[in-house]
């Protein structure tokens, strides 16, 4: 399974996207920030790649945000509607459930333009936490995306310097403590490299991923149990340029 940001489906298409996904052929893509309609994007090239399952849930305003999951398995409910207007009118969260698990594909508010967007930010961590919360499902819940927020001093270039800016504050770090703590979730990159420095997302403006000066927002979480049974492995492909995210790699 991968989960990537993508920062413009249309764009990553052009400087070859769909043939990469060849290369690394997952069962199920979980992309963020896909800026564009359904109509605006030919997905007749996913089709042939085995994704015949496509779940798309744009923003209403064009350009911009939206989620989407590319499946070559059949989900067997499926939902992005929670009346809440950042989460549907954003296209910030989609729900799927499969046979063995139910997944969550998730693009969290950046809160970095404006006080005003941060306070959308906070708000939304609020509703996200009551969707996890209704959601019933004897099966594991596996939860990605770009949460736009650094958890641990480890996961932030430089955290002195970035101490309290929008994705690295106290209340949003120890909000995503709670929520792990709550839902009996891991972050599954964590759990088996507590200490390893490893950055998902790098600013183009200040030409970061050459510095390697990035910050780690993009997650797979999990439930505990399923991290224990399964030992799910989560890799960053660093090397991968068609974003100013890398994409994350989920194996089981």
């Amino acid at each position: 399974m991968i989960s990537y940001n993508i920062n413009g489906i249309r764009a990553a298409l052009k400087k070859g996207f769909s043939n990469w996904l060849i290369s690394v052929n997952p069962d199920i893509v979980c992309l963020q920030e896909i800026k564009a309609l359904k109509q605006d994007v030919s997905l007749e090239v996913f089709r042939r790649q085995g994704f015949s399952h496509v779940y798309w849930n744009a923003a209403d305003k064009k350009g911009y945000s939206g989620t989407a999951v590319l499946s070559k398995i059949p989900a067997e409910y499926y939902n992005c509607c929670f009346s809440n207007s950042v989460t549907d009118n954003e296209g910030r969260v989609q729900v799927l459930r499969f046979n063995d698990f139910t997944l969550v594909n998730t693009y969290f508010p950046s809160g970095s333009s404006s006080e005003a967007r941060q306070k959308i930010k906070l708000n939304f961590l609020k509703d996200f936490h009551a969707i996890i919360s209704s959601i019933k499902t004897s099966s594991p819940l596996i939860i990605c995306g770009d949460l736009n927020i650094c958890h641990q001093s480890v996961d932030i270039f430089d955290p002195v310097r970035n101490k309290e800016k929008p994705g690295f504050t106290k209340e949003e770090r120890q909000w995503l403590s709670d929520f792990l703590s709550i839902h009996q979730l891991e972050d599954v990159f964590r759990r088996y490299n507590p200490e390893r420095i490893q950055y998902s997302w790098w600013s183009y403006i200040t030409k970061a991923k050459e510095r390697n000066a990035g910050w780690r927002i993009d997650y797979f979480l999990a439930e505990s149990a399923f991290v224990r049974t399964k030992k799910p492995k989560v890799k960053y492909l660093q090397a991968v340029n068609f974003s100013d995210h890398c994409p994350v790699l989920l194996e089981f």
